[in-house]
């Protein structure tokens, strides 16, 4: 059984989340989880736009990041 790419994962059933630390103004970005590990990420102010996926070391890659706070001078 082959792993579907990242570019052809069905997202019409995937359960979208928002971080318990959103303001609640509805400017935030929703996850989801994907079959095989992979994990979607889209703009929770206009949810037509096509959803980013990252597959499971992308994704440990990006999360790892955010903890060691390689990003925190992008906010």
């Amino acid at each position: 059984m082959s792993v579907p790419s990242k570019y052809s994962i069905d997202l019409s059933g995937a359960q979208w989340r928002i971080s318990s630390h959103s303001s609640g103004t509805g400017s935030c970005v929703e996850l989801a989880a994907l079959p095989g590990g992979h994990v979607a990420v889209r703009d929770s102010t206009d949810r037509a736009r096509p959803a980013l996926v990252f597959d499971p070391a992308e994704w440990r890659a990006f999360a790892a990041g955010i903890a060691d706070g390689q990003f925190a001078d992008l906010g």
